[in-house]
């Protein structure tokens, strides 16, 4: 008798990804249209799809009452709309929205990597969206999948007062190398990158596989600006904070040390034996890698050695949504900042703000990985009138710390993955706090998730709040288990999880205890994260409670909620 083993997850997906490159398969997707959604086979459906940005959307119910850690589908997808470096212009933006209105039900979402998605995207309509797409230079090629995603950078890149050099030439030089690519288009898992000449570091390199930050140094008394390297961070259920090499990267290496690293990845088959532990952080976290091993493996692949590392300058405890109206270098222009609360856009708003773009300014737009919309080059006497016309659109130029701080992943309204609904739940969580601590001001960090994928990335937040489920009054309720003071830059630290959840309705109150104890008790000058670290887990779930509790595990068994181990997310 033969025994017959079952293939796995992690087998299955990479046997189909040997056998086909999804980006050779346009003409396929385009019978499928024409054919209808009957007509597409599952290994498009559940794999090759994504290589196109492409995802068939949630029911709406999340992972409930799906299989296999996954929800039930619906007949349409979420597009996802890849932007290098959030560089925009009021052309592209206005195409954008033209097919929000006409084939996503007027809404999209800015996303964490300064993309933009669309939902409810027919098979027949999603031809005439990739086509419109690429008629004004847009495209959602690598926009998901096992390959390199969005190349991100900070979204002031060339205009910011205060940037050591203009780094997002190099963003667009990788996205270009990577993207597309059919040497790299069969990677372990997601790919990503960051690429920076801020000092503030706003495009979060520590949670990168590559994180690239301007540095400058002196050589032998020339001046130069190269780049610190960080490889292999990343979120998800595993947090792992980039580890530095001793690596001073030229501006000329950057491309060859970001392909010798996408080799070193591709080439890794022992992250492909698990979909669970399948990115390059689990080198490090499961292979035994260290700094030291990985530069020597990427410099034996390029071909030569690095200068040591020079000493760089982490930001302390700067904010990044870059929301406001700030100078830039040249002299009499400014950049003006919105924030778009939980990164929901309309239909009319992009339309309005491309306009404003036009009228205002030279119609440049970028976004921002906290979901945000900047346009760029305004002459200094039109800040004011522009700000009242973003402002009249519901797109804040300023609002409260909760309305610029909240951040929000898709949740179960479009996310086969999401235990618990969050960009409703987010809105109404900064109104009830902007209700309750009509003063608050402090920069506050505040990510919603809706499961222990972090695609909200909760592990970075001041307070980030994880979707779970539990039973109230003999029924399952959206609930969020806290985790409290994470940081990037000098003091990086994942979030801790404290011990603490609670249903999705007591959530204000919880906040609005733990804030009341700050703004009580905080030392002269103590910020949240300086606040959080100074008191025990015990202390913080009291604050939150509002009285003494026993700590909670921070996840539920899959049983008791249909959900199987976390993969990794499948978002940005």
């Amino acid at each position: 008798m033969t025994n017959i083993t079952k293939e796995t997850k992690a087998q299955r997906v990479e046997r189909l990804k040997r056998s086909k490159n999804p980006w050779e398969g346009l003409e396929e997707i385009r019978r499928f249209a024409r054919e209808g959604f009957a007509s597409i086979p599952p290994e498009w459906l559940g794999t090759y799809f994504r290589w196109w940005g492409v995802y068939t959307q949630g029911d709406g119910a999340g992972v409930t009452g799906g299989q296999n850690g996954e929800g039930k589908a619906l007949q349409c997808f979420m597009v996802r709309i890849r932007i290098p470096n959030g560089l925009l212009s009021s052309e592209q933006l206005r195409t954008i929205a033209d097919l929000t209105h006409r084939y996503a039900h007027g809404i999209a979402d800015i996303t964490v990597r300064q993309n933009i998605q669309l939902h409810w995207v027919t098979i027949e309509a999603l031809p005439e969206v990739l086509d419109a797409l690429v008629r004004v230079g847009l495209n959602t090629t690598s926009a998901c999948g096992d390959v390199t995603r969005n190349v991100t950078g900070c979204p002031v890149a060339g205009v910011d007062a205060d940037e050591i050099c203009d780094a997002s030439p190099l963003a667009l030089d990788a996205s270009r190398m990577l993207a597309g690519n059919g040497d790299f288009y069969n990677l372990p898992r997601k790919f990503k990158i960051s690429i920076t000449g801020c000092r503030v570091w706003c495009p979060y390199p520590e949670i990168n596989d590559i994180g690239l930050t301007a540095t400058p140094r002196v050589l032998r008394g020339s001046h130069e600006i190269g780049f610190s390297l960080r490889v292999a961070g990343g979120l998800s259920a595993d947090p792992y904070l980039g580890a530095r090499l001793n690596a001073f990267v030229r501006w000329h290496q950057v491309l060859p040390a970001i392909k010798g690293i996408a080799e070193l990845f591709r080439d890794s088959d022992v992250l492909r034996e698990h979909r669970e532990r399948a990115r390059l952080k689990f080198l490090f976290l499961r292979h035994g890698w260290t700094a030291e091993g990985f530069l020597d493996e990427l410099q034996r692949r390029v071909g030569f050695e690095f200068d040591p590392a020079v000493e760089e300058q982490p930001p302390a405890d700067v904010y990044r949504d870059h929301v406001g109206i700030h100078p830039q270098k040249q002299p009499g222009l400014c950049y003006v900042g919105a924030a778009v609360l939980r990164g929901r856009i309309t239909a009319e708003q992009m339309h309005a703000a491309a306009d404003l773009a036009d009228r205002f300014a030279a119609g440049e737009l970028r976004t921002t990985n906290m979901q945000n919309l900047l346009i760029v080059n305004v002459p200094r006497l039109n800040t004011d009138d522009l700000a009242r016309e973003l402002d009249a659109l519901g797109l804040r130029v300023g609002g409260s710390s909760f309305w610029r701080g909240i951040v929000a992943c898709s949740g179960t309204e479009f996310c086969k993955l999401a235990i618990t609904e969050t960009k409703s739940f987010s809105r109404w969580l900064v109104e009830e706090l902007e209700d309750r601590l009509p003063g608050f001001d402090q920069h506050l960090k505040l990510h919603v998730t809706g499961c222990p994928n972090s695609c909200g990335q909760h592990w970075i937040a001041d307070i980030g709040i994880d979707g779970k489920k539990i039973k109230v009054d003999g029924r399952m309720v959206d609930a969020y288990y806290f985790c409290l003071g994470g940081a990037l830059g000098l003091h990086q630290a994942t979030a801790r999880p404290v011990g603490y959840r609670c249903p999705a309705t007591e959530v204000p109150d919880s906040i609005e205890r733990l804030l009341r104890q700050y703004l009580a008790t905080r030392g002269g000058g103590e910020n949240l994260r300086q606040f959080f670290a100074r008191h025990t887990d015990t202390e913080l779930r009291e604050f939150l409670a509002g009285e003494a509790v026993d700590a909670v595990v921070r996840d539920l068994p899959p049983a008791s909620i249909g959900h199987s181990a976390p993969a990794g997310g499948d978002g940005d």
